[in-house]
């Protein structure tokens, strides 16, 4: 973690590597999937997989090693035949909980309102 700061410091202007995370992290359609079908209980790998479509398996292992690296998630390994990886949040991700549910609630008020979205 202390890394991941160091090198936020160095890329965002303000030296806020809060900031920095977002941009990186939530930035990204594909992190923000994963967190979300995380936060609803989708934990291992094959199940986000087919949870988000269009993403690839290689799209999503980046993405999780990415999460980790920002200390969003942790990953678990079991020890068992076949072998079984899960993913939860950090006690950091915890935090991003409110932030997700704030964003959603924009977003249903705005699909509730009847406007689209432009891009």
């Amino acid at each position: 973690m202390v890394q991941f700061m160091e090198r936020a410091r160095k890329r965002n202007l303000h030296g806020n590597p809060i900031t920095a995370l977002l941009e990186d992290v939530l930035g990204c359609k594909w992190s923000w999937r994963i967190l979300r079908e995380v936060r609803n209980g989708v934990n291992r790998p094959g199940q986000l997989e087919r949870a988000i479509e269009g993403i690839s398996a290689k799209v999503l292992n980046e993405r999780l090693r990415k999460l980790q690296r920002h200390g969003i998630l942790e990953r678990t390994e079991y020890p068992e035949v076949p072998p079984r990886v899960e993913y939860r949040y950090t006690a950091l991700g915890q935090r991003f909980f409110a932030i997700l549910g704030e964003i959603e609630a924009v977003e249903s008020e705005y699909a509730r309102s009847g406007r689209t979205a432009t891009r």
